[in-house]
């Protein structure tokens, strides 16, 4: 699952900066919350995330590790699309900011709850043979 959530932190990253440079070019920062969401939870969280699922494939490839990908992939999305629409005007969408924002805070929550269970140091981290 490691390489999958690096590949769809990149996908944000490329989202983030396309967006900053929207915002530059047509001098309205209107979207300035949605780009700092979108550089932060979904390109660095994300990449962090799939960082530390590449060195523990154990914590990666378990079913918290699923269940996170999942909340987080849905629950992002419907946030970061929602709250740009908020911001420009449609507040009727405000409770599908708070559905998408609690998806993702409770995928972060299943991702500490993988970490603490299922991250270990391996015995060639602690330098044994």
């Amino acid at each position: 699952m490691g390489i999958t959530y690096l590949k769809v932190s990149v996908v944000y990253f490329v989202i983030g900066v396309l967006l900053g440079m929207y915002m530059s070019m047509q001098h309205d920062y209107t979207l300035a919350g949605v780009h700092a969401h979108v550089n932060l939870l979904g390109w660095a969280s994300f990449a962090l995330a799939g960082v530390i699922y590449v060195l523990f494939p154990g914590a990666g490839e378990s079913l918290l590790s699923k269940i996170q990908f999942w909340t987080y992939s849905i629950g992002l999305p419907v946030m970061m699309i929602s709250l740009s629409l908020v911001l420009t005007g449609s507040e009727q969408l405000e409770p599908l900011v708070a559905i998408g924002g609690t998806l993702v805070v409770i995928s972060v929550i299943v991702f500490a709850v993988n970490v603490l269970t299922n991250v270990r140091t391996s015995a060639s981290m602690r330098g044994k043979k």
